[in-house]
């Protein structure tokens, strides 16, 4: 069963409605009990940085998220849910990420409309399994006003103004940037995917 971190916000409805057309078992779950009793977990995410790690850190989750990741639970961010896996993010100065991974998360340039929204493609930059058959160059739904670097763990990129990261992987841990319950196909494939890994 897949545990989806209901932390107050993000777009829970959107993420339930492609698991269930994936044929995914899943739970909210809005305490640590409850993220312990799945064997793979969802951190899905639309708003705030900030406000986000505040909600984990406030409903006692941060932690046994961690510990969960930690060892070796299956791991799916969305959206706001990849750019958490950092260790910051110029959207709250000072606030701390999850710090799995290093650096910040960056504003896009001011030459750009921000934020960055609607379809665009992926360019793989090595093997990928969670978007196996979603195509060479799937084109996905974007909105995001931020955005993670290219670092070794990247398996695809997009390009606003600046490459950044649209897909990491490493070992148990996948998360992208885009919003694959509003990617059509190649949205629903990357949840069966991560569903029956």
């Amino acid at each position: 069963m897949i545990s989806v971190i209901d932390y107050g916000a993000g777009n829970l409805r959107s993420v339930e409605n492609a698991l269930q057309a994936a044929g995914a078992d899943y739970e909210l779950a809005k305490d640590a009990t409850a993220l312990r009793r799945g064997d793979k977990i969802i951190l899905p995410g639309v708003g705030h940085f900030g406000q986000m790690m505040r909600a984990l850190e406030g409903r006692d989750l941060r932690q046994p998220l961690l510990d969960r990741i930690a060892s070796g639970v299956p791991f799916l961010g969305v959206c706001l849910g990849l750019q958490a896996l950092f260790e910051s993010s110029e959207e709250a100065p000072g606030e701390r990420g999850l710090a799995i991974f290093p650096g910040t998360v960056r504003r896009f340039d001011a030459d750009r409309r921000v934020p960055h929204m609607g379809w665009n493609s992926l360019r793989r930059v090595r093997e990928s399994p969670i978007l196996e058959g979603a195509g060479e160059e799937p084109f996905v739904y974007f909105a995001n006003s931020y955005y993670a670097p290219v670092i070794a763990a990247t398996s695809a990129c997009c390009e606003y103004g600046t490459p950044f990261s649209a897909v990491i992987e490493r070992e148990n841990i996948a998360a992208v940037q885009f919003h694959p319950e509003k990617s059509g196909a190649a949205g629903l494939r990357i949840f069966r995917n991560f569903a029956c890994s």
